[in-house]
């Protein structure tokens, strides 16, 4: 299992911790740090959201948690190295570019939504051709 990476070492610990002051607070109170270059103007997955990245010999796997999303919201491309996923619910936009570990081969996606988790599995694409010199 491979988690995605961040650009902050404390996004976790931060995320986690505006998890609590909202869950503390009730729905009436949303806490936003905001992240990211010059202070802030960053758009992400917000508090209660947490990417996964698996990779086998065959497959990437990634999933990731969009509560209060509904499926027809959820927006996904993938250039067969970045997935894309964007999503809105009444009260958040969602945002989030994924780097994946490996060359994917994205017609091969499929995706599934459930009470709020996203999984999108990918094949692997085959390895770079060999190019003879002549």
């Amino acid at each position: 299992m491979r988690r995605d990476d961040r650009d902050d070492p404390f996004d976790d610990l931060f995320r986690e911790i505006e998890r609590m002051m909202n869950e503390m607070m009730g729905d009436d109170f949303d806490m936003r740090v905001e992240r990211g270059e010059n202070g802030g103007g960053q758009t992400g997955f917000g508090t209660e959201t947490h990417v996964d990245i698996h990779e086998s010999d065959e497959v990437v796997r990634v999933i990731a948690d969009l509560p209060g999303v509904e499926k027809a919201d959820i927006d996904l491309k993938c250039d067969g190295e970045t997935l894309t996923i964007s999503a809105a619910s009444d009260h958040r936009e969602y945002d989030e570019r994924v780097r994946l570990p490996a060359q994917v081969d994205e017609h091969s996606a499929t995706a599934t939504y459930n009470n709020g988790v996203l999984e999108v599995t990918f094949d692997k694409s085959e390895d770079s051709a060999d190019i003879d010199v002549q």
